[in-house]
C-alpha cells in the first residue's frame, strides 16, 4: 500500500501519485496527507475554543501581533525596531534546540505515514516588516539598502539554522511564509525583487536541498510576475494563497508540468460565497490549469469561519480536492 508520504513525494516530483494529496492547515490536520510542525518560538497557536481567537505569544525576534477580536491572527501595533539599527547591534535569537524541538517525538508519532513538514511560520521579508513596521521597511529598502540587507541577512541566516534542525530531526520539507503581493500586483518592482531578494532566497533553497528538504513557499497576493522566478530558484511547492487575484492561466502556461502547486479554494470568494457545487467546480478548474496526471498539484484546506466560511463549505473544500480524479480530468482536457 502506498503511504501518504509517498503520495506527496510523487506529487512534488511528478511521479504519478495516483490521486491529489491534501493538506489541512489550521483544523482537522490529521485528515490530510501532510502534518506541520511549528519551528518558531512564539507562533500562531491553536484557536481558543472558548472564543475562536488566535492565541499568540511574543515572537522570539521580539515582535507581537495583537488580536483584533475578529478571529484573525491580528497585526503589529508598534514596530519593535522603532529606529533602524545596525546589524552589529542585533543578535539573532538563540537556537534553543531542546525547547524548539521538544515536541518532535510526539509529533512524529502522530504523523504516522504522513509527510512531515517543518514550518518557519512567518519568514523572510515578512519578519522584517513586523520588526520595523511596513512603511519603515519599504523606506529602509529604498533609502538604506546596505543596512537593510545586512539586517535581512541576519533573519535569513537564522532561518537556515532552523532548517539545519529540521533536517537533523527527520523532516521531509521546510515551509516558508512570506507575502509579496497586493490584490493587484507586487509590493516591489520585479526588477528590485530579482536584484535584492531572488539571489538570497536561492541560497536558502539551495541549502535546504543540500540538507535533503523540499522547499514549500506560501505567498499571498498577486505574484504572477515572479511565479516563474520562484521555480527557477528551487521552490518545490508553490502555495498560491489567493488564486482569485492571480492570473492562473498565464502561470499554468509557463509552469504546468514543471512546478508543483499547493492551492486553496479562494477564501476571499468561492469558499466563502460559493455553493458546494461551485467549490467542486473551482477545484477542477484550478487542477485543469495547473495540475497533470503525473502530479504537480496539492489541495490546501483552511478554516475561515472568521470570514464567513460555513461548516458546509469547509467540508466541501476538503471533499473537492479528495474527489479530483487525475485520469478523468486529463481525459476532459483532451
Amino acid at each position: 500500500m502506498t503511504t501518504r508520504r509517498a503520495i506527496v513525494d510523487r506529487a512534488i516530483s511528478f511521479q504519478r501519485p495516483g490521486r491529489v494529496p491534501v493538506i489541512f492547515f489550521n483544523r482537522d490536520e490529521c485528515e490530510g496527507d501532510v502534518m506541520m510542525y511549528h519551528l518558531a518560538l512564539g507562533h500562531p497557536g491553536a484557536q481558543d475554543a472558548a472564543n475562536g481567537l488566535w492565541a499568540w505569544s511574543t515572537n522570539e525576534w521580539g515582535y507581537r501581533l495583537e488580536s483584533l477580536g475578529d478571529g484573525t491572527m491580528g497585526h503589529p501595533v508598534t514596530p519593535y525596531w522603532s529606529e533602524l539599527p545596525d546589524a552589529s547591534q542585533i543578535s539573532p535569537p538563540p537556537l534553543r534546540e531542546e525547547e524548539r524541538m521538544a515536541s518532535v517525538p510526539s509529533f512524529m508519532e502522530r504523523c504516522g505515514d504522513r509527510y512531515r513538514l517543518a514550518s518557519l511560520d512567518l519568514s523572510g521579508f515578512t519578519v522584517y516588516t513586523l520588526l520595523r513596521g511596513f512603511e519603515n521597511a519599504m523606506e529602509d529598502l529604498l533609502l538604506e539598502p546596505d543596512r537593510f540587507t545586512s539586517l535581512f541577512d541576519l533573519i535569513l541566516d537564522f532561518e537556515c539554522r532552523q532548517m539545519d534542525l529540521a533536517a537533523r530531526h527527520g523532516f521531509d520539507g521546510i515551509h516558508f511564509a512570506d507575502d509579496w503581493g497586493t490584490q493587484s500586483g507586487l509590493m516591489v518592482s520585479p526588477s528590485m525583487w530579482r536584484a535584492v531578494f531572488k539571489p538570497r532566497f536561492r541560497r536558502q533553497f539551495d541549502r535546504a536541498h543540500k540538507l535533503g528538504l523540499d522547499t514549500w513557499y506560501h505567498c499571498c497576493g498577486n505574484l504572477t510576475e515572479i511565479a516563474e522566478d520562484f521555480h527557477e530558484i528551487g521552490v518545490d511547492v508553490l502555495n498560491i494563497s489567493q488564486p482569485n487575484v492571480v492570473d492562473l492561466e498565464t502561470i499554468g502556461r509557463r509552469l504546468r508540468g514543471r512546478q508543483c502547486f499547493m492551492m486553496p479554494i479562494s477564501y476571499q470568494t468561492v469558499s466563502i460565497q460559493g455553493t458546494p457545487r461551485e467549490i467542486h467546480a473551482e477545484a477542477q478548474r484550478m487542477y485543469g490549469l495547473l495540475g497533470t496526471d503525473a502530479g504537480g498539484f496539492i489541495g490546501y484546506v483552511e478554516e475561515y469561519g472568521c470570514m464567513g466560511m460555513t461548516e458546509e463549505n469547509f467540508d466541501a473544500c476538503g471533499a473537492a480536492f479528495r474527489n479530483l480524479n487525475p485520469r478523468t480530468l486529463v481525459a476532459c482536457r483532451r
